[in-house]
Order: structure tokens, then sequence, then C-alpha cells
């Protein structure tokens, strides 16, 4: 295996006691905040000791390569995006705080999602649909590492999937921004530009998004392991499982005690740098 070590800074030493500690014969630098350890035959230790010194690392296949894979589909609040858009919306209606309440329970696996976001959605009756417009330009944010990670998915034939537990109005918005290739969220209801405070069809949460993967890995003639799946709460778990390789995005503990590879410190731009 090779081991990755990616992070904000990384010290010569640091990279010297971890290829010590794993076994690795050499260090390679992909670049200033990365870098493969080649043929890291150890594993005992090196989550403790990047734990420490606030460094990300996965051992990866050293026969990996980013262009065998066909689809990455990623979650959208606090993964894509910075915010929870949902919290967002809510802010300019004066209900955040009961709100976000509920997302971070739901994000904990404490709620289920449905039922979350009915309860969620009922708080923002009322509110003028151009708070959603407002949320967007004001509030919206890419986190770090998007843009390069998405434009090397594109430039390898690399298939994109957006899947939110969030609203259509949001990405549909992204899609046409970052030229995704597909997409999939919930459709907040509207009637004379006032939100009503339901939501249209059904709801789309832990198992609809792995439904949405499944469809679209299928759709495009691929392998299970040809597919990378990007999340960060509790409702994004069985899409993970979806998938031959998960990332647990600055997620919480239950997630990232299943996916594949942990991203603490790093930009999603980090999934370009594992694989060779």
């Amino acid at each position: 295996m090779n081991l990755i070590i990616q992070g904000i800074e990384i010290g010569n030493s640091d990279l010297r006691e971890l290829a010590k500690i794993s076994g690795a014969n050499q260090i390679e630098r992909i670049n200033g905040r990365a870098f493969r350890l080649r043929e890291a035959a150890r594993r005992e230790g090196v989550a403790e000791y990047c734990t420490e010194v606030g460094l990300d690392f996965a051992f990866v296949d050293q026969d990996a390569r980013l262009m065998d894979f066909g689809l990455v589909a990623m979650d959208m609040d606090s993964t894509l995006v910075s915010i929870e858009s949902i919290d967002e919306v809510a802010d300019l209606k004066g209900v955040k705080p009961q709100v976000a309440e509920i997302t971070a329970s739901t994000m904990r696996g404490e709620i289920d999602f449905a039922e979350s976001l009915t309860q969620r959605t009922a708080l923002l009756q009322g509110l003028d649909q151009s708070a959603l417009q407002q949320v967007y330009d004001e509030r919206l944010k890419l986190n770090p590492g998007a843009e390069r990670m998405l434009q090397r998915m594109k430039l390898l034939g690399i298939r994109t999937l957006l899947i939110s537990g969030g609203f259509t109005f949001f990405t549909d918005r992204l899609r046409e921004r970052l030229e995704i290739d597909y997409s999939a969220a919930n459709t907040l209801e509207i009637v004379d530009g006032k939100i009503t405070g339901k939501v249209l069809g059904e709801i789309i949460g832990a198992q609809g998004k792995a439904d949405v993967l499944t469809r679209v890995t299928d759709e495009l003639g691929l392998k299970r392991s040809q597919v990378i799946a990007i999340g960060d709460g509790a409702n994004d778990l069985k899409m993970l499982a979806e998938a031959g390789i998960s990332i647990a995005y600055h997620a919480k503990p239950i997630v990232q005690r299943e996916a594949t590879y942990s991203f603490n410190h790093i930009g999603l731009d980090g999934v370009v740098n594992l694989f060779g």
C-alpha cells in the first residue's frame, strides 16, 4: 500500500516519523499539501500520530489510479458547500436555532431524515421565495478544493453527481454553475411566491440518496468499485455504502467510523491526491 499524507502544513520530521512507523521505503511529494509514502507495510500507530499532529492519512492500493473511476457522488450541505442551506433559509425567517438543532440531531443519526425534513420545512411556512436566492447569492460558499476536484474529474472524463437531502433550488444552480453531470434533491413547494412549508413528492433521505447513486451507477454501466462517494452526515451512510471508495468529509464520528477514508483537515481536492 501507499500511505498518502495530507495537511495544511506538513513538516519533514513528521514525514520521516510516519515513514518509520509505517515501514515505507520512499517519500514522494505530490504537492505542497500532499505526500506519498511508498510501500507502507504497517498501519499500527499511523492514525494516532496523524491525529496528534493534525494530518489526514489514507492507505491506498499502489495500483489504484484516478482514471479507473467513472463516477464521483457528493452530498451538498457541509460537503460540496460550507453551509447547511435550510438553516440559512430559516435564519431569514428568524427560526434558525430551532431548525439548526433538528439538522444537527439528524446528521448525528438521532432523527429519521424524512421526519426531520418535514419538521424543518414546516418552520419555513410563509417565507417569501426570494429568501432562497438571497441565501444562494450571499451565504452559499463552496468548500475548499471543490472546483479543483471537479475540474480534475471533468478532465479525466469522470462523471459527477450531486445528491442532497436539501432543495432542488440550490442543486439545480450548482449543477449548472459547476457543470455537474447529475443532481437530485427535494422540491420545496412554493405557492404565490411563498414557501408553503411542504415538500413535493417523495422525500430523498438516506435510502433515497443510495437509490439515486445506484441508478446512476447502473445507467453508466459502472461497477461499484468504480464509484467514489463523499458525505458528512448520518443520512449519507447508505449512499457511501454503495460506493467502492467512501470519504467522510469533515464528518460526524458515525460517518468517519464507516467510511474508507476521512478528511478532517484538507479540502475536497484531497480526493485527487489519493490516487496515481
